[in-house]
């Protein structure tokens, strides 16, 4: 089981922008330090929701500040921002860190941000597969052209190859984050790792994998790279440790709510569209229950559960939910040395 750290930058009520980017650093450098098996960067836009606005870019920052721990993006929103580019920084990534990148690639909302860039609606809602297949084209082949709808130009030279990693993978990780039966289908046609996302429970995760695997074998995937790419699903959750279970629902019962209210109430559609807000105290209450929040223990177990139900092995657990960066690194500490060796 491989245990990290997902790391939005929140901006809590009362808190600057320098400060949530500062907890972040800290916390990805804390989890190298704890033992953690990777560190997964969120990417927002114009919302104190997250205040990283590129997770490539935070990335390659905690690529160079550290030695080992394996550094992704959860996610990089694909629909604002070019296939290439984004191939071209993977790429980058890869080789200079000795292959310790993955890119976790996602559809993103129908945001204002999807006016501010200039790819509009039209990328968010029919376009996503063109630009993922270019992107994969990219980080796969020598030489790329693109005749689509979207995306048309000559072919041209990949450069850097991610394949001339001397004693390492050909090409970046690549997942996809899943939020609907959609999304599932589109990352088992190509053979793409899932990321699940902290809102779901087990059963939905555990559908959502075994939806998966059917797809996957219907596309006429080989067993052996079913097998390979259900190995790296990546279940996202939070987690805070405490010496009492109710000490740790505490913590966050405290600080999250608020987080919640302020980010995900700032969203502005790019059309004008409703979108409903979850409850932000009941939808902490919800977490609370969903994953590893309690004691070492509690935690390790809670993991072992959702991996025997879900078959899943590879976490990517919340750790700033206090909105303190002495309180987040304790967390981080506690995760590494109090919880992993209970899980083998």
């Amino acid at each position: 089981m491989r245990v990290g750290t997902f790391v939005l930058a929140a901006q809590f009520p009362g808190q600057g922008q320098g400060e949530a980017l500062h907890r972040a650093v800290r916390s990805a450098e804390v989890a190298e330090e704890a033992g953690l098996d990777s560190v997964w960067l969120a990417e927002h836009h114009f919302v104190p929701y997250g205040v990283c606005p590129s997770a490539v870019t935070l990335a390659a920052l905690l690529l160079g500040r550290t030695r080992r721990i394996r550094v992704g993006t959860a996610v990089s929103v694909l629909p604002t921002t070019h296939p290439v580019a984004l191939g071209e920084q993977a790429a980058l990534l890869h080789v200079t860190s000795g292959g310790r990148f993955t890119l976790g690639v996602g559809r993103g909302g129908p945001w204002v941000d999807l006016e501010v860039f200039g790819s509009g609606l039209g990328a968010y809602e029919q376009h996503f597969p063109e630009a993922l297949d270019l992107l994969l084209r990219w980080l796969r082949e020598p030489r790329v052209s693109a005749d689509g709808p979207r995306h048309r130009f000559r072919e041209v030279p990949v450069v850097p190859r991610p394949d001339e990693l001397i004693d390492g993978d050909p090409a970046p990780e690549t997942i996809l984050a899943c939020t609907s039966p959609a999304s599932v289908r589109l990352a088992a046609a190509r053979a793409l790792p899932m990321l699940l996302g902290m809102h779901c429970g087990d059963d939905e995760k555990a559908e959502m994998v075994a939806l998966w695997r059917a797809e996957a074998h219907a596309a006429g995937h080989p067993p052996e790279v079913i097998a390979g790419a259900a190995a790296r699903h990546v279940s996202a959750g939070v987690a805070q440790i405490a010496d009492r279970s109710a000490d740790a629902a505490q913590a966050l019962l405290k600080a999250m709510p608020g987080w919640l209210r302020q980010g995900l109430g700032a969203h502005v559609t790019v059309d004008g569209r409703q979108r409903a807000m979850r409850d932000p105290y009941a939808y902490t209450e919800l977490l609370c229950r969903l994953h590893p929040v309690g004691t070492a223990k509690g935690a390790a177990d809670r993991l072992a559960a959702t991996s025997e139900r879900t078959g899943i092995r590879r976490f990517a657990l919340l750790v700033e939910g206090s909105g303190d960066i002495v309180a987040t690194e304790e967390n981080v500490r506690r995760l590494g040395g109090d919880v992993l060796p209970l899980l083998g």
